[in-house]
């Protein structure tokens, strides 16, 4: 008498670990990346208690050392700036594409000469666009 072995395999595949997995993926990386804050300049920023809900269009970065870079939009490439006159170029531009809304953000390090900073805003005045000086959220 032969007997008949029964081979009994299922062919179907449980997604519900598969699931749970991509799930925790995904919180994973929402969480990561609202930390990430893109600067090529390393950018000690003084304290205030004063905020702002306008988003700027550019921002500007001047770093300890003095080296200045330059960023548009809020996807934009960072370009370190080698000489002024090119900082003169790019916020004439900016004047030009957004006119009365050109909102500029300077980021200067806390070690910065204020003449520096002075230089800039001054510069973003004569040719019509608002400069404002971000500083850290305060320590509580």
């Amino acid at each position: 008498m032969a007997l008949k072995r029964q081979f009994d395999m299922s062919a179907t595949f449980s997604m519900a670990s598969l699931t749970d997995v991509i799930f925790l993926l995904l919180i994973f990386f929402m969480v990561t990346s609202t930390f990430v804050f893109p600067n090529a300049l390393e950018v000690n920023l003084p304290e205030s208690a004063e905020t702002t809900s306008l988003k700027p269009v550019a921002r500007i970065f001047i770093d300890a050392e003095g080296r200045t870079a330059t960023m548009y939009g809020e996807d934009g490439q960072m370009q370190i700036l080698p000489e002024d006159q090119q900082l003169e170029t790019f916020m004439t531009v900016i004047a030009q594409q957004d006119g009365d809304e050109a909102f500029v953000a300077l980021f200067a390090d806390e070690t910065v000469s204020y003449g520096r900073i002075v230089e800039v805003l001054n510069l973003g005045r004569t040719l019509g666009v608002k400069v404002v000086l971000a500083t850290a959220a305060p320590q509580s």
